[in-house]
């Protein structure tokens, strides 16, 4: 039998929200495959302590975990596990159960811990045998340590995101989109602070999120004679708000510290503005997860146990983290030099090289607030016309603001075009300033107006207004019809020469369905939607005890939302199109359910995408389980609708949306230089029509020709999803007995190389 230890253990602070998705996950899988899985409460004092800390985990005792933050097992500060005494102590403990696999969630200081633990392994053993626990000792003869990151600070080099920082990130925008709403009757400036007393990361998304005028993070101070340049970029874009964000950590060249407080003496003294400042403070750390990080958390939990199970002697200490899309799996040793190398980057004045080490994530998101810096753009005589097209959804206007703010900073004149390809047909098209995009980050639906309506039909008048309005290169933002209507124009071109123009399409719908792109703009604020109202289901369910819901969600025949949601929100089934089911199908989890029933858990529910089955509607999956279960449970039923197209986009939809906005605009820039022959734009190649999407682990532009054979046009969904090879960790994680497909888990990089090694 393989033991596995779950330890959630911070050496600096408390809680992180989302712990307990990555607990409930390594629990589970771990006993799934057969080992005894134990907790350690309040962390490595926990492992010191021994006794009552360490107790047996079961099934049971990791469920209504999902919605809650901080870990419902503890942690601690432990001075005696960094002594050599009680580290002994700790292996004491673990070799009298038996324990050779230790999971370790937690900061880089706990994960330091660990390998140090691994390290004086086999010494710690001998001086147990001296101490007369020798027939204890003699069975554990190493110990394979697996790691996984918690930090709402994303301050763990080799991790795109560490587990709590979009939670965090929630929290933040929250509050910043109730102070927005303050400027609707006061003209102020407000200064906000937010964690990150070494790293900029919660800083700088926040900046990207908000549309913040300036931003102060430690790895980049600002050059001397900051001080002049913010006031006199506040004074430059005086509205209704102004907006600086600064992180706890941020300080000046000269090594001191630049504190909110600072700043509004500042901007009061010299400008006279009204300023206000709020340091945000714990707050970040509380709350319930983000969908993101109960995703996240699970996937890294299950990867953790594969990673335990294939550990040998030899197998370095790792840390599973995510890249992209990608898990993969890191030394924790490398990671950890890394982090440490940012801070003697910092120290030593090489802030360039401090932003590169913090990772390619990072350093993209640096990059884009620099472009997005109001700046005297070049002179330049090309109109760029941006377009929503589809259903709207939360985030297409964060991607409208990027687009027309670094085409504008390109020298560009932007174009707006209302009420998508209708609108273009019609001539619906005005010039965009700067300030007309003010504040659209944080707003909902499509600022634009978006239709469904294809091209295919009017192409005759939007060739005609393409040449009326002298319309260059078009950044079409939207979803199936979008990248459908942009194949059309494309196809067209043979016999309308007006469409011969650079073309770019950003996939946005809370669907997910858009070929070429792993996510679209407004899928994570849809799933957030689903997941929040799964949570209150399931608290009422648990009330009344042996109830089950059965919840539609939208995303036509795509399935991503019913199998994203279900993971996050901890669902018994979730019925799509891309995995056929039958009437034995559905008896088996009404069977499921009914065996639940028998546990102290008794409550169920289960998520169908509006388009799985034609016959097995939600109406006849509802009469079911109703009929089937009678005398065993009671069942109810919620159809979500349009309120999963509605509301703030969070802040992951915000800065991807920015950042997509952004890159298309750039990648017109120089596709214009490349296809304009002696004064004349002529572009007519499959690479000058294309879509940007993230594929795995970066973006890409990929012609919309070439995704057509991707595409299964009928039923308006790729080919081959990213997302159905994790669907069997949901089945798993709700105690289904089937084969977890191990063929693609993650294989062991190095960090440093990634890095480049600066």
């Amino acid at each position: 039998t393989v033991l596995i230890l779950v330890t959630v253990t911070f050496f600096r602070n408390g809680r992180v929200p989302s712990m307990n998705a990555a607990v409930r996950a390594t629990v589970r899988v771990g006993l799934y495959t057969g080992a005894s899985v134990y907790f350690v409460h309040e962390g490595y004092q926990g492992l010191v302590d021994g006794g009552d800390n360490i107790k047996l985990a079961t099934w049971e005792s990791v469920s209504m975990m999902l919605q809650l933050g901080g870990t419902v097992i503890g942690s601690a500060r432990c001075k005696d596990f960094q002594t050599r005494e009680g580290r002994m102590k700790a292996a004491g403990n673990l070799v009298k159960l038996g324990i050779t696999n230790l999971c370790v969630i937690g900061g880089d200081g706990s994960l330091t811990g660990a390998n140090q633990f691994r390290t004086d392994w086999s010494e710690l053993l001998v001086d147990l045998v001296k101490a007369g626990d020798k027939d204890e000792a003699s069975k554990s003869s190493h110990l394979n340590i697996v790691g996984m990151v918690g930090s709402i600070d994303n301050d763990f080099c080799g991790t795109d995101m560490t587990i709590g920082t979009d939670s965090a990130l929630h929290r933040i925008i929250e509050v910043v989109d109730a102070i927005t709403t303050t400027a609707q009757s006061h003209q102020r400036t407000f200064i906000l602070e937010v964690m990150g007393r070494h790293c900029g990361y919660l800083a700088l998304v926040t900046a990207l999120s908000c549309g913040a005028d300036w931003v102060f993070i430690p790895e980049m101070p600002p050059d001397e004679g900051w001080e002049e340049h913010l006031c006199r970029r506040l004074a430059d874009v005086r509205c209704r708000l102004n907006v600086i964000i600064v992180a706890e950590g941020a300080m000046t060249r000269a090594g001191k510290p630049i504190t909110s407080d600072q700043l509004k003496q500042l901007v009061t003294d010299r400008l006279g503005f009204d300023t206000r400042t709020t340091v945000l403070g714990h707050v970040q750390r509380g709350g319930t997860p983000s969908a993101f990080d109960r995703i996240l958390g699970s996937r890294m939990g299950v990867e953790a146990v594969m990673a335990l199970l294939e550990a040998t002697p030899e197998t370095p200490a790792c840390v599973v983290s995510l890249s992209g899309n990608q898990a993969v799996r890191l030394p924790l040793m490398e990671c950890v030099q890394v982090t440490k190398d940012v801070t003697a980057a910092m120290a030593e004045g090489r802030f360039e090289d401090a932003i590169k080490l913090r990772g390619k994530s990072f350093e993209n998101n640096w990059n884009t607030y620099k472009l997005l810096a109001h700046i005297n753009p070049p002179d330049s005589n090309i109109n760029v016309a941006v377009m929503n097209i589809g259903a709207p959804c939360a985030g297409m206007n964060s991607a409208v603001r990027s687009a027309v703010r670094i085409g504008m900073i390109q020298g560009h004149t932007m174009l707006a075009v209302h009420d998508g390809f209708d609108g273009l047909a019609h001539g619906n098209i005005e010039p965009l300033s700067w300030t007309n995009v003010s504040g659209w980050t944080g707003k909902g639906g499509s600022m634009l107006g978006t239709k469904r309506t294809l091209p295919g039909k009017m192409l005759e008048e939007i060739s005609l207004n393409i040449n009326k309005f002298n319309i260059n290169a078009m950044v079409i933002i939207g979803g199936f019809e979008a990248f459908v209507g942009g194949l059309e124009l494309v196809q067209a071109r043979e016999k309308y020469e007006e469409l011969c123009i650079p073309m770019v399409v950003i996939p946005a719908t809370v669907s997910n369905n858009v070929p070429g792109s792993d996510f679209s703009i407004g899928a994570d604020t849809a799933l957030n939607t689903i997941v929040a109202t799964c949570d209150r289901i399931k608290q009422s369910a648990a009330g009344t005890k042996r109830r089950v819901f059965i919840i539609e969600t939208m995303g036509g025949y795509c399935g991503y939302l019913a199998t994203m949601a279900g993971m996050a929100s901890g669902a018994d089934a979730a019925y799509i199109y891309e995995e056929k089911f039958n009437i034995k199908d559905l008896e088996l989890n009404v069977e499921h359910l009914v065996q639940k029933m028998k546990t102290t858990v008794k409550r169920g529910l289960i998520l169908r995408n509006e388009n799985s089955n034609a016959h097995y509607t939600t109406d006849f999956i509802f009469n079911l389980y109703s009929e089937e279960g009678k005398g065993v449970f009671d069942c109810r039923k919620n159809v979500l609708g349009h309120m999963q197209q509605g509301g703030t986009p969070t802040p992951f939809d915000r800065n991807f949306g920015t950042k997509m906005g952004a890159k298309s605009v750039l990648w017109l820039t120089e596709k214009l230089k490349t296809c304009t022959r002696h004064g004349r734009i002529y572009a007519n190649t499959p690479d000058s029509a294309c879509l940007l999407g993230m594929r795995k682990r970066a973006l890409y532009f990929q012609p919309l020709a070439e995704l057509k054979e991707e595409t299964d046009f009928e039923h308006r969904i790729p080919k081959t999803q990213w997302w159905l090879k994790i669907r069997p960790i949901m089945k798993i994680l709700a105690k289904y007995n089937i084969e977890l497909d191990t063929s693609e888990h993650a294989n062991m990089e190095h960090v440093i190389k990634k890095m480049g090694h600066l």
